[in-house]
């Protein structure tokens, strides 16, 4: 094996085994991500932008409707309730 093989194969090792320090790190970092986002997404409604407007297409029993036309509904979730009873299922044709 020559000089320049071994440097190669040294390099690959290199590259591999931060390759795989940088998976985990990243691999940990996600699953915070998805930790936070299942506790938060039980409180605060997926609909509900950063103006307390509501963006679903369907109706809710959290939106005030006294809006002007054309404006999205106000949000009125409190944020301490599982939101997810909250909406309105249509009756199965």
């Amino acid at each position: 094996m020559g000089i320049k093989n071994a440097k190669d194969k040294i390099n690959a090792e290199l590259d591999k085994d931060r390759y795989i320090s940088s998976m985990k790190k990243l691999d940990e970092i996600m699953r915070d991500i998805s930790q936070t986002v299942s506790e938060v997404s039980s409180k605060r409604c997926p609909y509900r932008n950063a103006n307390d407007r509501c963006t679903a297409k369907f109706g809710c029993r959290n939106q005030n409707r006294n809006v002007q036309p054309n404006e999205l509904f106000i949000c009125q979730d409190d944020q301490k309730l599982d939101y997810r009873g909250a909406w309105e299922i249509e009756s199965e044709i």
